[in-house]
Order: structure tokens, then C-alpha cells, then sequence
């Protein structure tokens, strides 16, 4: 494992740079097919953004809301006990202004500069980040391609667990798009409680699984409440990505004292937001399938396509996501994505942007449609950049 400090791997953000060289291309007349951000380009239904005007005409809505709806409260608990069965009180819900920073702030409820929390390596950078603003020391857990990129817990010594504060966890995974299944969640419950951790599961993309099965929730575990919370969001299922509308659920002291810390720096989220998001999960459910589905699409055509030219890039199982292996006569992940940009213009991000075990892969992000996929991998057989 590796440990770091605030401060020792702090570098600009790999989606600030790679869009200063899709700027460059752009502005020398190439066409960029950007497989970088994970944006949805699909639509919100027209029922979300109708609840959102509506509530936007009144002007008793542009006042501090300092805490959920009822109508809000209702619906997420409507929404956990249909989807995943699972029971919700009122103290085991707080919105967050999106999962990101959600996942930033938490750490302040429990961590502080005395104190390691173990996030996945790769992993999504705030799960280190968010945590390491507190002052605490990261810990690092491999992931690693011959388990599937599924935590295995004897990678992480008994001692460095029993010390650790707390653990975080995503399933579907971004970047490497791995799912779990419960015996997983079975598993992580038990090795918790074993050394006295909290539990950080962001299940953001639980309904974006591309091989037919239903994702779960890490809450549905027995026993999962009493030493953990989870993150969900309404970005990816609803399409509602810059409403920035996410939960924090689960423990109810965690929560509270997260409550307490966000008092601080938060008044609450704005009324027209949470009626868009009673709208998304009270209304007709149609969206998920039909997202699920278009994105089964664009990653058959971009896997299959890559595949058939001669690399072998596995289908992705969860997530709006692709992880490949990059060619081996290529040095770095870095090297590759720039010269993938160079020569075919089409972006994605360097694997070690994820952490140290990243490297040797890149990430693409199924935001286009399969023609536009299609087109994607005409170029790259087209440049030889597979063969050197």
C-alpha cells in the first residue's frame, strides 16, 4: 500500500489539460470526438425540467431551504425501498449539492490530521482528495485487473485496517467500471465492523449496469447502517448532471454530524432543484432503462469496433465508461492519450490520472453516439497508432 499527505500529489487536474489541447485542435480546424468527461448528452425527461420551471416562477423558492422537503424526504424514501429495498428514517437521508462534493466534505465529520482513511487506487481522484483536505493521511488499496479490479481485503494488512478511520468504497467502479455483487458487500460489512471502520460507498452508477443485472445498494446489507453511509446520485440515472442534486444515507450519527459541519459552509439546496428531483424519482421510471440501454449501445460499438481492429478492449460492465489496456509499445498512458489526440482526434484521459495503478490505461467516456463511436474507431484503425 502507499500512504500520501496533503500537498504531495497535488497536479492540475488532467480534464483542465486535456481541454487545452482539445482547444488547440479546435482551433486548427480538426474535429475532436471528446471521450473524456463523463457528461451525459442525453435529455432529462421534459416532466424534471417542467417541475424545475414551475418551481422557479414562485418567488418563495429563492430563500435559504437549510433542509430537505417533506415531499423530498418522501421521495427518497419512496425510492430506496422500491428500488432497493431498503428502509430510510428521516435522520438517514441528507441532499448534498452532488455526489463530488459530498464525498469532498465528508471526511470533516470524522477525519482529521491524526487520522488514515483507505480509498482505491485507481480510484476516482476525490475519493483521496476529498478526505485528504481534512489532514488526513491516505492510505491506498490496489485494485487490480486479475480480481476483476474488486477489492480483495487481504490486501489490506490488519494492522493498516485496524488503525484506519474509515474505507472508501465504489461500486460500479469509475474509471475501471468493475461491479460487486453482495457477497461483496456481505464481505465489507463484516471486515468493518472487524476493525472498527467506517464505510464510504458511492453507488452513483447503480443503474447504469450493462450486462442485465440490477445494481444493489451497499445498504441493503444487514448490519450496514450501523457502520456506514452511501452516496447516490441523480446525475447519471436522470440525466441531471448540472442540477447537482445527490444523497448522503445511511448512518444517522455520521449524518448528523455531517449536517453540522455543512451548517457551516451550506444553506441548504435550492427548492427548484429538489422539486426537479421529486419529479425524477416520483415520475414515470422509463429514463433508466432507456439510458441503460443507450449506453449497452455505444459501448458495443466502440469495444466491438476496437476489438475487431485489434484491440482488445473488454466491454465495460458498469458505469458510462471504457477501460483499455493501451498498446504495449507505448511508454505511458500519457504518451498514448496525446498521440491519440494528435493523430485521430479523439480524447480520453490517461489511466494513472486515477491513481498510480492506472498506469498502462486510459478511460473513455460513452458520450456520443455509436455512429459518432463508430467513426471513433474507423480513425484509430485508420492512423496505425495500434501498431506503432
Amino acid at each position: 500500500m502507499q500512504f500520501i499527505k496533503a500537498g504531495e500529489s497535488a497536479e492540475s487536474n488532467i480534464f483542465n489539460q486535456l481541454d487545452e489541447k482539445k482547444r488547440q485542435l479546435l482551433a486548427s480546424g480538426k474535429d475532436v470526438i471528446n471521450l473524456s468527461i463523463g457528461t451525459p448528452d442525453f435529455a432529462p425527461d421534459r416532466h424534471v425540467m417542467e417541475a424545475v420551471s414551475r418551481a422557479a416562477l414562485a418567488p418563495e423558492q429563492y430563500r435559504y431551504s437549510l433542509i430537505e422537503t417533506r415531499e423530498l424526504l418522501d421521495a427518497v424514501q419512496a425510492w430506496y425501498r422500491r428500488r432497493y429495498g431498503v428502509i430510510l428514517r428521516d435522520e438517514e437521508i441528507m441532499a448534498v449539492c452532488g455526489s463530488q462534493e459530498g464525498i469532498a466534505h465528508v471526511g470533516f465529520a470524522f477525519a482529521g490530521a491524526d487520522d488514515l482513511v483507505l480509498a482505491p487506487d485507481p480510484g476516482y481522484p476525490i475519493f483521496s482528495f476529498g478526505p485528504m483536505m481534512t489532514g488526513a493521511t491516505i492510505g491506498l488499496y490496489p485494485l487490480r485487473e486479475e480480481n476483476g479490479w474488486v477489492l480483495d481485503f487481504a490486501d489490506i494488512p490488519d494492522d493498516v485496517a485496524s488503525r484506519a478511520k474509515a474505507i472508501i468504497v465504489s461500486y460500479p467502479n469509475n474509471p475501471t467500471t468493475a461491479t460487486a455483487n453482495i457477497q461483496f458487500y456481505e464481505k465489507l460489512v463484516a471486515f468493518a465492523k472487524r476493525h472498527e471502520l467506517l464505510v464510504i460507498h458511492d453507488n452513483a452508477y447503480s443503474d447504469l449496469l450493462l450486462d442485465g443485472t440490477e445494481g444493489i445498494s451497499f445498504l441493503s446489507v444487514p448490519g450496514a447502517k450501523e457502520i456506514g453511509i452511501e452516496f447516490n446520485s441523480l446525475s447519471k440515472t436522470y440525466n441531471l448532471t448540472g442540477m447537482r442534486v445527490s444523497f448522503a444515507l445511511g448512518n444517522s450519527e455520521v449524518l448528523s454530524k455531517f449536517r453540522a459541519f455543512r451548517s457551516q459552509i451550506d444553506y441548504g439546496m435550492f427548492y427548484p432543484v429538489m422539486a426537479g428531483a421529486v419529479a425524477a424519482l416520483n415520475g414515470p421510471q422509463d429514463i433508466v432503462l432507456k439510458n441503460r440501454t443507450g449506453y449497452m449501445e455505444r459501448r458495443d460499438a466502440l469495444c466491438g469496433g476496437l476489438r475487431a481492429i485489434g484491440w482488445d478492449v473488454p466491454d465495460a460492465k458498469g458505469t458510462m465508461f471504457v477501460w483499455a489496456k493501451i498498446p504495449e509499445h507505448f511508454a505511458s498512458s500519457v504518451e498514448f492519450a496525446m498521440a491519440l489526440m494528435d493523430r485521430t482526434g479523439v480524447i480520453c484521459v490517461p489511466g494513472d490520472s486515477f491513481g498510480a495503478r492506472g498506469q498502462g490505461y486510459v478511460r473513455f467516456a460513452l458520450v456520443v453516439p455509436p455512429e459518432r463511436m463508430r467513426e471513433a474507431v474507423r480513425r484509430i484503425e485508420k492512423s496505425g497508432i495500434l501498431k506503432g
